[in-house]
């Protein structure tokens, strides 16, 4: 951060967020819209760190309500003083900031300069499309410099991941654990009564609040203070939580940015809490959240997250635990990456000292790669046992989710529930159904009847890819919901020849992971 930019104070007053709702609306400032004033590749330049394309775009058009948000809020250039009337004229230049989202200079050309990044932002859940404005500080671009210790993150790639993953059931209360500018505790309310949203930022705080009054939505409570902490006693139906876990050297002359620095070393804060949703969570309350997680010489990243859970279930605290890892990053990467993001150049001296510091933190702890993922947990009933216990690799690229992964989060813990309570006698009593979105792929060798390879297709969810032979191949085809695991079985044996019982022992484990998956479900 520039020492001459200074952190407004973000003011939510119902009457200037109100009549600032009816500017928005007023003027057209849509994503649609405003993507259509520049095109798909200023949007790309944009998104890339230009903003001469998008200029040269609006350069061509005539100057409206819409042109000069997008340029004051978007672009985060300044405007003039009537252009800026105009596209306020309900609120007016004077209550905007006053708000604390513009700076306002006398009457010329660029009198007008914006303070904060506004913008809007449309998404689809389980209940259809959606959109609102969100309200963050600025960004690199904007402000031509590193960002600063208290920046505000706005929505970026984790931001839809893990709204994406909010279980899409409704539920009394949910926690969103770090808030940040608010997006999780909004995208949390369309399926709560009420939402708690903490942060240890007053400033996130603000901001969040402001969201929340700019697109109408109440139930939101608002708290400060570190994790747990302003949630003391407390028990909740669902948290989320896209927590500070980004491993930062405690290191002088490092900055520690309070939207992604938790203040501890190494994963100490996901394990911390990790470690601390049990206390918090109603029985059958469940927690979706983001995190990484380091590997060590000769300790796997995911062992020792599970070690995590396991430390529970000594203490009678165990929780069923679902973690998926998306993506794994050496030292080298995953330094540059982060000192990336906040704003420092490669190629400069300081960005040069900032991978120093990464990669000699370390080495000091014996560190060889960090982890980034998804956790899912949930507490068990009373008199119930843990269900679940799943640590898996899954590529980021497999699965088309427009709307998030939250169905597909239900769906496993609803399966595995089923699943605990169908021991094999039971599974093979069952009548299971293939799942509407799954394929099968066959490839054969050139002039050969027989398949060589036989792979059952996930076309939503995770986009699972299961390798077949001939039985498990049949086997599913033949799970329409007619007949039951046994019966199919049976009759499979019959027609190959193969001992039943040996069948059995072969297609009941495999049926058991096509239904935690989500490829075969119990019939309805």
């Amino acid at each position: 951060m520039s020492a001459t930019h200074v952190l407004p104070t973000i003011v939510a007053d119902a009457a200037v967020t109100d009549a600032l709702r009816q500017d928005l609306t007023d003027a057209g400032f849509t994503v649609e819209r405003v993507d259509a004033l520049w095109g798909a590749e200023a949007a790309a330049s944009l998104h890339r760190g230009s903003r001469v394309a998008a200029l040269r775009a609006l350069a061509a058009r005539d100057t409206t309500a819409l042109t000069t948000l997008a340029t004051l809020f978007v672009l985060g250039l300044p405007v003039s003083r009537p252009d800026a009337e105009r596209a306020f004229a309900t609120t007016g230049v004077a209550a905007v900031a006053a708000a604390g989202l513009v700076r306002a200079d006398g009457d010329g050309d660029a009198a007008v300069r914006p303070t904060v990044d506004l913008r809007p932002y449309a998404f689809v859940d389980d209940l259809g499309a959606g959109s609102w404005w969100i309200v963050s500080d600025l960004g690199e671009l904007a402000l031509g410099t590193a960002l600063g210790e208290e920046h505000v993150l706005g929505i970026g790639g984790a931001t839809t991941t893990l709204s994406g993953l909010q279980v899409p059931v409704h539920v009394r209360r949910v926690l969103d654990l770090g808030t940040g500018c608010g997006i999780q505790a909004l995208h949390a309310r369309r399926f709560a009564d009420q939402v708690v949203a903490t942060d240890i930022s007053h400033r996130a705080l603000d901001i969040a609040r402001f969201n929340a009054d700019l697109n109408g939505v109440d139930g939101i409570e608002f708290r400060y203070g570190s994790l747990f902490e302003p949630v003391a006693g407390e028990r909740f139906d669902r948290i989320v939580s896209n927590p500070p876990f980004v491993i930062t050297p405690r290191r002088e002359g490092v900055p520690s940015y309070e939207y992604r620095d938790g203040g501890m070393v190494g994963d100490a804060l996901v394990e911390t809490v990790l470690r601390g949703l049990t206390d918090h969570l109603e029985p059958g309350g469940t927690a979706q959240l983001l995190g990484n997680w380091e590997y060590h010489w000769g300790v796997d990243g995911l062992d020792r997250v599970r070690s995590w859970f396991e430390d529970a279930d000594a203490d009678g605290r165990g929780l069923d635990a679902w973690v998926l890892e998306r993506e794994r990053q050496d030292p080298a990467a995953y330094a540059e990456t982060w000192i990336r993001d906040g704003g420092t150049k490669p190629g400069t001296e300081e960005f040069d000292d900032l991978v120093d510091a990464w990669l000699d933190d370390f080495q000091d702890r014996r560190v060889t790669g960090v982890g980034f993922g998804y956790v899912v947990v949930r507490k068990p009933l009373p008199g119930g046992t843990v269900q679940l216990r799943r640590f898996e690799r899954v590529p980021e690229t497999l699965g088309s989710n427009p709307a998030g992964l939250g169905a597909t989060v239900a769906r496993a813990l609803d399966a595995a529930a089923w699943l605990a309570a169908h021991d094999d006698v039971a599974l093979a009593s069952a009548h299971l159904v293939v799942a509407g979105d799954v394929t099968e792929e066959r490839h054969y060798w050139p002039g050969n009847d027989d398949p060589t390879v036989m792979t059952l297709v996930q076309g939503g969810g995770l986009g699972r890819r299961v390798d077949a032979d001939t039985a498990l191949a049949a086997f599913v085809g033949a799970c329409d919901g007619d007949l039951s695991v046994a019966a199919i079985v049976g009759a499979l044996a019959q027609i190959t020849g193969v001992d039943e019982q040996a069948l059995a022992a072969d297609l009941l484990p495999a049926a058991r992971d096509l239904v935690l998956d989500g490829l075969l479900a119990p019939r309805a």
